[in-house]
Parts: C-alpha cells; sequence; structure tokens
C-alpha cells in the first residue's frame, strides 16, 4: 500500500507499528514521523482510520473483559491474510 510519493518513513513500517501508535507504545520522536507520514499518505491515513475504528467498537463492547489469550495474535493474522487479499484482489483490477 502506497499513494507512490517519497516519504521519511515507508508506509509498511508506518502500518507495522499502527497499533503501537495507537496504543500511545511509541517514542516522541516515532509519533511525529508516524503523524507526518499521514498526513501525506491517503491510504495509510485511511488504514490507520480503520484500525482505529476497529480498536474503538472492541474497547466498547468488550472493554471490561479479558482476551483470552493468543486472541490477538490471531486476529493480527487474519487481518493480516485479508490485507493479503484485497491486494492480490486489487492487482488484479488494475
Amino acid at each position: 500500500m502506497s499513494c507512490g510519493k517519497p516519504h521519511d518513513m515507508p508506509c509498511s513500517e508506518v502500518l507495522a507499528r499502527v497499533y503501537s501508535y495507537l496504543d500511545g507504545e511509541i517514542e516522541d520522536n516515532g509519533i511525529a514521523e508516524i503523524r507526518e507520514h499521514l498526513d501525506e499518505c491517503g491510504p495509510c491515513l485511511r488504514e490507520y482510520g480503520l484500525e482505529e475504528a476497529v480498536k474503538r467498537l472492541v474497547h466498547k463492547c468488550c472493554g471490561a473483559e479479558a482476551a483470552p489469550t493468543g486472541l490477538r495474535d490471531k486476529v493480527l493474522v487474519r487481518i493480516q491474510a485479508i490485507r493479503a487479499e484485497l491486494e492480490v484482489s486489487e492487482f488484479r483490477a488494475d
């Protein structure tokens, strides 16, 4: 995923760190780099918005319950699989 413009931080790195960014687990200088990238890159901003919405929904519906061990890993694997499927679909459409 990329908007085609050069960035100081590559899209792949921003997307790999989006959960840490959402959770406030990134150092101050990393936050500024990610914010700058999101300001410049529409595709990454849309992906960030999707992840933020999912996080809010999960917190609203399940915030008081502890998730089973390993659930996060299973969800992330599924998200990666869906992303890969979408990329293949987009590639075929082009």
